[in-house]
Parts: structure tokens; sequence; C-alpha cells
């Protein structure tokens, strides 16, 4: 006997689905790898932001290794305990509130700099930003197990027994209101409202600042011309964060406030793989906009690909001005 064209065509948006989140999943991974042996490798991008870069960094490349993959299972509706597939589902949020807690971090460190670039050195030490990430990550934790206490759809599934398996959607064990209320407007919300004034006054200080020096040809200038380069970068990291994951969450409370609304399927798959893109998008960034990285990926990609030595990346024998720190960066 055939198997009906409905199924056929089932496992056709399976398997199309599947490829294209292996494909998103490799690209975040080996994109992301290379902005951490970047920074390893080169002395001159070890400081406090790139430390938040990093932290940013294994976010993404944990979204290639565990949050598409697990993306994947539950979109298969496998069978499984409630616990286990709320435990699932909850490790995709932290993985996505890390993202958005290390954006936050960076960009109150350029606010930092900026605005007290004198004081800068001695309050941002490289001890802080540690803990600083530590910090990120355990809120994260913290948030995005919400659900494992109580906030869960276990009240809905109340007809099954705690040792009863259920088909684990996302949906089925996460409740809405938590991803609206909770997720949406506490923790994605207003921390990108935050990022948005926090860059809003980078830009000004750094505009007013070379205002001053319109006229003159000083170290401040060309510290603030170096400073203003990377805000751009680092604001465009936050606009793509923002482009990618803001669908999937439109999508979430139409489908909370207007149940009885009409959401296409491939809507939500679109939503979806916007989110997951985005974790590929940040190490193209880094590489076409800041000239140190892009400087260092290629020597390492000349050495381990096409066999070629490369030249040390020099490094400075004193500790450098003001202005030199900010060359660095970029």
């Amino acid at each position: 006997m055939s198997s009906s064209p409905g199924i056929k065509s089932r496992e056709h948006v399976d398997m199309v689905y599947i490829s294209i989140e292996t494909a998103i999943a490799l690209a975040s991974v080996l994109g992301n790898v290379l902005v951490v042996v970047v920074v390893c490798v080169n002395r001159a991008l070890r400081n406090t932001t790139f430390c938040f870069i990093v932290s940013l960094a294994v976010a993404d490349i944990a979204v290639g290794v565990l949050v598409i993959p697990l993306a994947i299972i539950i979109s298969l509706g496998f069978s499984t305990q409630f616990y286990t597939c709320l435990f699932l589902s909850c490790l995709l949020l932290i993985i996505t509130q890390s993202s958005i807690l290390s954006l936050l971090a960076i960009a109150i460190d350029r606010y930092l700099r900026v605005k007290i670039p004198t004081r800068y050195c001695i309050i941002v030490t490289q001890g802080r930003a540690y803990v600083a990430v530590c910090l990120c990550w355990i809120l994260s934790f913290l948030t995005g197990l919400v659900p494992m206490i109580g906030w869960n759809n276990r009240d809905a599934q109340a007809n099954h027994s705690s040792s009863s398996e259920i088909v684990c959607k996302f949906t089925t064990v996460i409740r809405m209101d938590y991803m609206v209320y909770f997720n949406f407007f506490g923790w994605v919300v207003v921390p990108l409202t935050i990022m948005i004034a926090l860059y809003a006054e980078i830009f000004r200080v750094i505009r007013r600042q070379l205002n001053r020096r319109a006229e003159a040809t000083c170290d401040g200038d060309r510290y603030y011309r170096k400073e203003l380069k990377l805000a751009k970068s680092l604001a465009l990291v936050v606009f793509l964060f923002a482009v990618c994951w803001l669908p999937i969450h439109i999508i979430n409370c139409i489908d909370f406030f207007c149940s009885k609304c009409y959401l296409p399927k491939f809507a939500t798959y679109i939503g979806i793989f916007m989110s997951h893109v985005n974790s590929a998008l940040n190490p193209l960034v880094y590489a076409f906009r800041i000239k140190r990285f892009r400087v260092t990926l290629v020597q390492i990609t000349r050495r381990c690909m096409l066999c070629k030595s490369t030249e040390p990346t020099p490094c400075p024998t004193s500790t450098p001005a003001i202005t030199e720190k900010v060359d660095a960066n970029l």
C-alpha cells in the first residue's frame, strides 16, 4: 500500500527543515570557534570587551551544538516524560538569555569606556570582566529554569501521571504567558531598550568630543574616532540580534493575545530559522568590521588551511598609551 500524500509532504518539510538547521549549526559552530581562536591567538584582543565577545561566541557555539539539535528533536515530536521535555526546552531559553545578557554587558563596557576614559582601566579590570561574564551565565540559568519550578503547562497535562510519556513539543510544556510577559517583555525588550539607550548615549558623547576637537589633531581625537568605529560594529551586532529574534517573539505574542488568529506553519519556521541564523552572523560582523580581528583571522586561515607561515602578531613591550589600546581593538 502506498504512502499518503500528506505523509510524504510532511517528511519533505521535515527534511528541508533539518537540512537548513544543520547548515546553520555548522556555520555557527565553525564561525564562533574561529572567534574564540582569534582572541586566544592575538594577545592585543584579550581585553574586557573581547572577554564579553568570547562569552557571546560561546553562547552561539552552544546554539549550534545544543539548541539547534534540540530544536530538531523537539520539532519531530518524540515521546518522553513531561519534565524531560521541559528541561530540554529550558536549555533553549538559557542559551538565548546568555546571548542577550552578553550583548548588554558589551554595551555597558563600551559606555564606560567613552564616558569615563581616564578611569575606565581602573574600574573595568579583567577580573571584574570575568565576574560579569559568570553573573551573566548564572542569571541566564536562573531565568531560563523558571518553568522548571512551576511556571509550565503541567496543569494542562493533569490527566497524565508523572511517569507517563507525552509528545515533546515546546508549546506543550512551556506556557505562552511565561514566554510573552517574562521572557520577551522582561528579558528581551528591557535589555534591548537599555542597549539602544546606551549606544545612543555613546554616539552622542563621541560626536560631542569629536566636534570639540574638530580643529585640532590630538590623541583624544584619534581615540574617539576609533571608539566610534568599534561602537558602530557592536551596535550592528545588537541590531542583527533584534532583527533575528523579534519575529519569533512577535509570533508568540500573536499566538498568546489572539488565539483565533491564523499563523501559517512556515511563518513559525522562518522565525525559528532567523533566531538561529543570528548565531552565524556575529563572526561575519567581526571579520568585516574589526580590522585587527580580520588580520588575525586571515593569518590563521593561511597557516591552517593553506599551510603558509604567518608573521607573528606584534606585541608592544611597554604599556601602551590610551590611543594604542584602541588601535589594538580595531
